[in-house]
């Protein structure tokens, strides 16, 4: 799973959220590091729901301009569970073995 596709999934993990929301969410969970673009994220959310791993919660009109909310399906909460799971697997390796090789402490 790509890192972005991850973040996404994540900032859904806390609640329904429109397209602007999951932006400032997704850099702040990522320390700043990820800054997606409105066009990669509608892409993905796109491709998201059409996997069936989010679906929208509900829309409103805010200022003339439609809100659209998404949520996680609970085929998405079990996809992200899964790829933490596999993810934190392999950070414990990586660091069992910088400690073996002694590279930390």
């Amino acid at each position: 799973m790509q890192e972005a596709t991850f973040l996404i999934l994540t900032a859904l993990a806390a609640g329904a959220q429109h397209g602007y929301g999951i932006i400032i969410d997704v850099r702040d969970i990522s320390g700043g590091r990820v800054k997606l673009q409105a066009g990669t994220l509608y892409t993905a959310l796109d491709r998201l729901r059409g996997e069936e791993l989010i679906a929208v919660d509900h829309e409103e009109v805010v200022d003339t301009r439609l809100r659209r909310y998404y949520r996680l399906t609970p085929a998405g909460s079990a996809r992200l569970a899964a790829e933490s799971a596999r993810l934190a697997a392999n950070a414990t390796a990586a660091l069992s073995r910088l400690r073996l090789a002694g590279s930390i402490g």
